[in-house]
């Protein structure tokens, strides 16, 4: 008895948030009318109690579940940054939901779900538990980006990202099946095991290898497969473009880890391959069709693109190190991405979306703050020291140069060049630029401006002393190979 309720408490942490999300549901159908901000207040709660749940899990390991989720300490990093991510995105939402007349406690029941998603794909040692918190993460994702019933641009950008969404989870979930008839289980360390005896070249393995690529590319925003990531992000309401580019991130790399590492390491050749044309493709048209991008959240989205081919350096590499460095790559893009997108929503207001570059101009003299703050975001993702951006591209350059790819180290240092132009445009813009007429003014809002300049600064700060962030994210990858 002692022994089962000991591997229940391993799922302690996704038992309370799914409680907690039924919680926030009902809270928000019976006080919701009386009290407003009861769901979002819930669900920080919620976010906190699961934090110091996983926080008194770290340095435990075993399986749960039957073996359908494992514990980790890939599992715990992944997770408490997770939910610092939907934190974070709680913490920018409230004005500018307000503003829109869709500040309803149903996104943050959405946002608790798709969370849960998240935490599932981390946690998933099953082909089935993995699809399972891969499909409750799309679910949600897609009531998220059409959240706003009155705009025909996010019901468009929703039905888009339906579409193509199911495509990609369609290849996935065929990919697994073929994984599953060569092996014969669906357990990720039975799969191991059983391609140990599955040559390279056997073309089953060759067509699931290539699905699952495929699917998981498609979940990173990898190209060829990004098609969804311009119109997505520009059509959705900012705060659900701040969500996809933070949580299902971490979620779409622990896809990474389960099924091509703890499951296929031994194929790592073959997948190696798909990932080093993925990483080409992904730096060429990220950080080329970005420069030509007027509108600030479609620049970032195909800069999105650009971050995942610098990702995947790390997993291109095969080795310990690499895997650490493209998970410490992961964070600080999610970082740097909730920071981005924070700063179009602090600058929004009824009416005014602030999401044109040009909207942008003059922004030190009319808030030298907000200017300072969005120069050292714009630094950080075109990797300028001391911000972090440029410590997590040296660690994937470091990891790909050790395992002898020094010609993909090369390319991606030139199109790093080539991709600081569109960066830079956006700090030309606010400090050289007068300011737009029509620019009007800055709505104040305190807790989303203290949460940007924490972080922001946080990007600062971590390019300063990077050391303990990656010495976690080394130590969640103890024991993957």
């Amino acid at each position: 008895m002692n022994a089962f309720l000991l591997h229940w408490t391993f799922a302690i942490p996704e038992i309370w948030v799914l409680i907690m999300a039924c919680v926030v549901l009902l809270a928000d159908l019976y006080l919701g009318e009386r009290l407003r901000d009861v769901a979002p207040v819930l669900t920080v709660l919620t976010l906190l109690g699961a934090a110091v749940l996983t926080f008194f899990e770290l340095g435990q390991s075993g399986t749960t579940f039957a073996g359908l989720l494992v514990l980790d300490p890939f599992t715990n990093v992944a997770e408490l940054f997770s939910y610092l991510a939907v934190l974070m995105v709680v913490l920018y939402s409230r004005r500018y939901l307000m503003d829109r007349g869709i500040y309803r406690g149903e996104i943050y029941v959405l946002l608790l779900f798709a969370l849960l998603g998240v935490m599932v794909m981390v946690s998933g040692a099953n082909l089935l538990s993995i699809y399972l918190g891969l499909e409750l993460l799309a679910l949600s994702q897609y009531a998220l980006v059409a959240f706003n019933r009155d705009s025909l641009v996010a019901t468009e950008a929703g039905l888009k990202y339906f579409v193509l969404g199911a495509l990609a989870s369609g290849l996935l979930l065929y990919g697994m099946s073929l994984l599953y008839g060569l092996t014969g289980t669906l357990e990720v360390r039975h799969i191991a095991a059983a391609l140990v005896n599955v040559t390279s070249s056997n073309l089953i393995l060759v067509f699931a290898l290539v699905f699952i690529v495929a699917g998981i590319a498609f979940k990173l925003g990898a190209a060829p497969f990004h098609m969804w990531l311009p119109d997505v992000y520009q059509g959705a309401p900012t705060v659900v473009t701040t969500f996809l580019a933070s949580a299902p991130k971490i979620g779409a790399f622990a896809l990474i880890i389960r099924l091509l590492v703890d499951g296929g390491y031994g194929m790592l050749e073959s997948w190696q391959q798909i990932f080093i044309a993925l990483t080409l493709v992904s730096l060429l048209v990220g950080n080329l069709i970005a420069i030509a991008q007027q509108n600030l959240k479609r620049m970032l989205a195909y800069s999105t693109v650009g971050h995942v081919g610098f990702l995947s350096l790390g997993i291109v590499a095969g080795t310990e190190a690499g895997f650490a460095s493209a998970f410490f790559y992961t964070i600080v893009y999610v970082l740097m991405s909730l920071a981005g997108f924070g700063m179009i929503l602090l600058l929004t207001r009824a009416g005014f979306e602030a999401d044109r570059i040009d909207d942008f101009k003059g922004l030190s003299q009319r808030k030298p703050w907000y200017a300072f703050l969005m120069l050292i975001i714009m630094f950080s993702m075109a990797g300028v020291p001391p911000t972090v951006g440029f410590y997590a591209k040296l660690a994937v350059f470091q990891a790909v140069i050790a395992a002898g790819y020094v010609w993909l180290a090369v390319i991606g240092v030139l199109l790093a060049v080539i991709g600081a132009f569109y960066y830079l445009r956006v700090v030309k813009v606010m400090y050289f630029d007068a300011p737009e007429p029509e620019g009007g003014p800055i709505v104040r809002d305190d807790l989303a401006s203290a949460t940007l300049s924490i972080n922001s600064l946080a990007l600062l700060v971590l390019g300063i002393v990077p050391g303990p962030l990656m010495a976690f994210c080394f130590y969640a990858m103890q024991g993957v190979i």
